[in-house]
């Protein structure tokens, strides 16, 4: 009986932490330096631009398995984002089955987004099976500075006749 109530107990506070991820744009409780906490007014934004990309192949270690591909990730952004990111990608170079693959990248960003300057990280999951994508960009959770410290978000990246844009979706704390 104690190993349900201990098991329903953390549930709950699962699925309360869940509830509160999911709801961007409310006032959320944020430490204050003094140990205390204070109300932060988060406000949810909408960015959005283009970006030239350069993926530059990495020799695979000694002993790697052949499948798998490694590249360093520079890009130039432009727009709502103005700035760079560097970082690396791992991904299946061949699967047995034509058209599915898969990714995972982490890249920081450099620059200044709607005025406020800093950087943060992104990180990518994407598949393809059998020729139909999925892909998932995410703000890894505290890795803001600057100015961007506390950002979240999502990033949509869109290629249209090899050119590539961004819809970025994110929650900042309110500037005082």
């Amino acid at each position: 009986m104690k190993h349900r109530l201990k098991f329903r107990a953390q549930l709950l506070a699962g699925i309360c932490l869940c509830l509160r991820l999911a709801a961007p744009g409310i006032a959320q409780t944020q430490p204050a330096g003094n140990g205390a906490t204070a109300k932060e007014k988060v406000v949810t934004s909408h960015a959005s631009g283009t970006f030239e990309v350069k993926l530059t192949p990495q020799a695979p270690e000694e002993g790697t398995d052949a499948g798998l591909g490694r590249m360093s990730i520079d890009k130039q952004f432009h727009g709502d984002l103005e700035g760079t990111s560097r970082g690396f990608m791992l991904s299946s170079a061949a699967t047995i089955v034509k058209g599915s693959g898969g990714y995972v990248a982490m890249e920081r960003v450099t620059g200044t987004l709607k005025g406020r300057s800093g950087s943060f990280v992104l990180q990518h999951s994407g598949t393809m099976t059998r020729g139909t994508p999925e892909l998932s960009v995410t703000v890894v959770p505290d890795s803001g500075a600057g100015q961007l410290t506390g950002i979240s978000g999502t990033f949509t990246i869109k290629i249209d006749a090899g050119k590539h844009s961004y819809d970025f979706d994110y929650t900042l704390p309110e500037t005082p």
